[in-house]
């Protein structure tokens, strides 16, 4: 049995373990270098964006830089979240890859079965027993705080870096020290800046404890603090951290914490325990240990006592890495103190308050201590009860992690195990693009701004056709350099003197100027696809695709035109008033009445709209009454919240007044409107009647 023990087969056990997590929580179609539907939404699709941009673009100094993506605002691959490690590793090998390239899934699979390698080597830190090295990884790698940034903050999946650190730093004796975290650091500098900070202060953390304990020299120490330190700062640098200078904070310190009921708020991570409820920028403090983990702890406590095991001895063996936790754990809370929906605050100097904004997301940094805790709960069964009952203990937590968590976890795969695709549905049809992108070199919004209206769609557009873009989602970006732009985009449309080599999509408060300077003997201004686009010099060019001009006519309405169909998942002039914020499906109405303005043709038959109702059968339902022009065209009551359709009926009178005035006013009232909180339902004081989701003439 101890031969077997020492045996090197199994060092696949773990990656046996990983491979399965990962097959089993994100399943095998992320795998597939051309698939990019389950990248297609939020945080995921910028990170492939910055990606395709910075493949196609020409090698800068440092290597990190993506001028393509952002243009002016300023930008590199560490911005789009895009993984400069992966991002630097493939590049070279551009122009053998596939159109269509994406290396997200690889590194996902990446995360899963190096987060159970080195759960596996910190257990082999325990105990030499594969079973209980093997139950024990299962509760590090089945990590509900990992396993969240999945879905999202892709590159924020690298806990095994954090893994790895405590590893290196609870290791009796580490070989080629400097070597293991130069690669380490190195690595995790090109991964994320969150998860530098971590492993860095763990680093520090581990030298301080070794020249301490008088395993290092204190000349030992510093040869190693100095080179590293200057190894990391050089990856950084390459990576393009320091491309923005004056865009390094951002606001949220303090409401992007951690509440201090984080371990055992489930959060919808769990089928047997409550959500608990907390304030609105908790949820980056997500860190809940899991329901497995929850039920080691009190055989942890007890293992604690009656085994005799001397807790004060553990921690002082490692007094610098428990300081590092709790400054880890006091800057995750922020000076906004979370208990549940209640905060106490103290104030902290605003030169403090600076510098921690940079890491304004704070919550995130209590990730090292939640996987000090696991670990500690791990340690203690493990050592405080005989093999035989700690593996059960062990293979009784694992199942209630898996199976507690199932249900999110679940909802994670479904969205990565989409019907492959290689490219994106683009509302951006008519052939008007495909001659725009064979003349320019760029395509710029007006006005600039880092996630503008429909930024994904023109970047996407920008990226198949090797523009440049200013049309971008980044992580941070130079608040002179938006500044500087967005004064430069109002002179331009002050004056109607655009970029030859540029075509300008614009908003609505652009299209109000720039219909007013238009020059309209070269300069083509009109509607394509429902987008505002200006194309300078486009009259005078021979080989563009000839157009109608709407010129400085253009409404500020959309002409909607038979079988057009309106999303309102941005905003829209159509909704006049009584509308809230977009969200990703649609709109809410707010209040008792609002209102519709279109542009249709005189042959228009009716309108139809595609809607949610806030109705909670049975008790609660919506009376819809639509006017136009003050008369009543149509009353009917929504029973249901979702698949709700509205045919509003045009009558020959009606039509008749659309030949002189194209504009149509439509009133909505919804006498039943009722708020969330008045019903008791949860929090939100909105008072909601329909939510628009789609709107269509016919």
């Amino acid at each position: 049995m101890k031969e077997w023990n020492k045996s090197p087969a199994l060092a696949i056990l773990p990656l046996l373990l990983g491979a399965l997590a990962f097959l089993l929580v994100i399943g095998p179609r992320a795998l597939d270098p051309q698939n990019i539907a389950w990248l297609a939404e939020g945080d995921p699709a910028t990170h492939y964006l910055g990606w395709v941009f910075f493949r196609h673009s020409p090698w800068t100094f440092p290597l990190g830089l993506n001028p393509s993506y952002g243009m002016e605002l300023g930008s590199a691959i560490i911005f789009s979240d895009s993984n400069p490690l992966l991002a630097l590793l493939f590049k070279p090998f551009n122009q053998w890859l596939p159109e269509t390239f994406q290396y997200f899934g690889i590194w996902l699979l990446a995360c899963f079965v190096l987060q159970a390698w080195f759960a596996w080597k910190l257990l082999g830190l325990m105990t030499a027993n594969p079973l209980l090295r093997l139950l024990g990884a299962g509760l590090l790698v089945f990590s509900p705080p990992m396993f969240v940034r999945t879905g999202g903050h892709l590159s924020l999946a690298g806990h095994f870096l954090i893994l790895a650190a405590l590893y290196f730093a609870l290791r009796p004796s580490l070989q080629r020290r400097r070597l293991a975290w130069g690669v380490l650091l190195s690595a995790t500098a090109l991964v994320h800046a969150y998860l530098l900070v971590m492993v860095a202060l763990i680093w520090v953390a581990d030298v301080l404890g070794k020249v301490t304990a008088a395993k290092l020299t204190r000349r030992q120490g510093l040869i190693e603090f100095g080179g590293l330190f200057a190894l990391v700062s050089v990856c950084c640098w390459q990576a393009g951290y320091f491309s923005i200078v004056d865009g390094a904070g951002g606001g949220g310190f303090g409401w992007y914490r951690m509440n201090l009921l984080a371990l055992f708020d489930a959060d919808g991570w769990s089928l047997l325990l409550p959500d608990i409820k907390t304030a609105g920028g908790d949820y980056e403090g997500f860190n809940y240990l899991g329901l497995g983990a929850l039920l080691l702890l009190p055989l942890a406590v007890l293992a604690l006592f009656s085994a005799r095991i001397d807790g004060k001895a553990l921690l002082r063996s490692y007094p610098w890495l428990l300081l590092a936790m709790l400054g880890l754990s006091l800057f995750a809370l922020s000076n906004q103190i979370g208990v549940g929906l209640h905060t106490f605050s103290y104030p902290l100097p605003k030169t403090i308050e600076g510098l921690a904004s940079i890491f304004r997301a704070s919550g995130r940094m209590f990730w090292p201590v939640f996987y000090g805790i696991v670990l500690l709960l791990i340690y203690l069964v493990v050592r405080g009860y005989r093999p035989a009952i700690a593996m059960a203990l062990l293979a009784m937590a694992l199942t209630a992690q898996v199976l507690d968590t199932r249900l999110a976890w679940a909802g994670l795969r479904a969205a990565k195990m989409l019907p492959p695709s290689a490219a994106w549905a683009s509302p951006m049809r008519d052939p008007f693009w495909a001659s725009a992108a064979a003349h320019y070199r760029n395509i710029r919004v007006l006005a600039p701004q880092n996630q503008a209206e429909r930024w994904q769609v023109i970047a996407d557009f920008a990226g198949r056709h090797r523009l440049k873009t200013d049309a971008v989602y980044m992580g941070r970006v130079s608040p002179s350099a938006l500044a500087e732009a967005q004064r430069e985009a109002r002179r331009r449309l002050e004056s109607g003197q655009y970029e030859a080599d540029s075509l300008y999509i614009l908003d609505d408060d652009s299209l109000d100027l720039a219909s007013k300077t238009l020059r309209s003997d070269t300069d083509l201004l009109t509607r394509v696809d429902d987008f505002v686009v200006l194309a300078p010099g486009w009259k005078r060019c021979e080989r563009c695709l000839p157009m109608a001009d709407e010129g400085r006519a253009i409404s500020s309405l959309v002409l909607s035109r038979p079988g057009l169909v309106h999303t309102y998942d941005r905003k829209s002039r159509q909704l006049v008033s009584g509308w809230g914020a977009p969200e990703t499906w649609g709109t809410w109405s707010e209040g008792t009445e609002a209102h519709i303005a279109l542009r249709v043709a005189p042959q228009t038959q009716s309108i139809v709209i595609e809607a949610l109702a806030f109705a909670l059968p049975p008790g609660l339902s919506q009376r819809v009454i639509v006017s136009i022009d003050g008369v009543e065209v149509l009353s009917t009551r929504l029973t249901q919240a979702q698949g709700n359709r509205l045919q509003i009926p045009l009558s020959a009178a009606i039509r008749q007044t659309l030949a002189q005035d194209a504009t149509l006013r439509l009133q909505i009232q919804l006498p039943d409107a009722a708020s969330p909180r008045s019903l008791g339902a949860n929090d939100d004081a909105r008072v909601m009647g329909i939510g628009i989701k789609t709107l269509t003439v016919q």
